[in-house]
């Protein structure tokens, strides 16, 4: 019965985690590709992002890590989180996909998650600076790949093996919170020297 029971509560928490996560994201890449489009335009443009020497975009965007093939990162961001977007609303509405649908899914946010945090280690480490809006893409991200996986695991979509599937599915909440925990706990030690002078 407990097992029901939870299995319920990943079904229909799941649709929301991706609503609620591709809409933060879509709004950090437009926010960004505004921004973008700004400092293009005229080169003494300030971003809006730019609130100290540690937290600024703009230092971030002039970097040759800002794009992938010529192109902004932040039209990639548009157009995955769009794709997102539309299959949680269409999830929320009781649209049924098959299997591949999910399968690709994951896939989707196993790419979006490494890039993501491939950026992340750019920023913190080479860069040396966090762009805000690329903040609530790293906090958005795992729980969607997370969740995602758990769901998929949960329905046969995908299979890691017995043990993986099990650790899975006793340990998903604890991992999302130690993820959080490891993202938080890099970013006060790397900048503890900044962010010490703030106490």
């Amino acid at each position: 019965m407990p097992r029901n029971k939870s299995k319920l509560s990943i079904e229909k928490a799941l649709p929301y985690i991706l609503l609620v996560g591709s809409i933060i994201c879509l709004v950090a890449a437009f926010a960004l590709t505004y921004d973008k489009i700004q400092v293009l335009k005229d080169g003494s443009y300030k971003p809006s992002c730019n609130i100290n020497p540690i937290l600024s975009c703009g230092s971030v965007m002039e970097k040759p890590q800002a794009n992938l093939f010529g192109v902004p990162n932040t039209i990639y961001g548009l157009m995955g989180f769009s794709a997102l977007l539309t299959l949680s609303v269409l999830t929320l509405a009781k649209v049924k996909f098959p299997r591949w649908i999910w399968q690709g899914l994951q896939v989707g946010l196993l790419g979006g998650m490494f890039f993501a945090y491939y950026l992340f280690f750019q920023g913190i480490f080479r860069i040396k600076a966090i762009c805000p809006f690329c903040f609530l893409v790293w906090i958005s991200i795992w729980p969607m790949f997370w969740y995602a996986a758990a769901y998929n695991v949960r329905q046969g979509h995908l299979s890691f093996g017995k043990k993986v599937n099990w650790f899975i599915e006793k340990f998903r909440h604890d991992v999302l919170i130690l993820w959080y925990v490891a993202l938080f706990g890099i970013l006060l030690v790397r900048f503890w020297y900044y962010w010490s002078t703030l106490l």
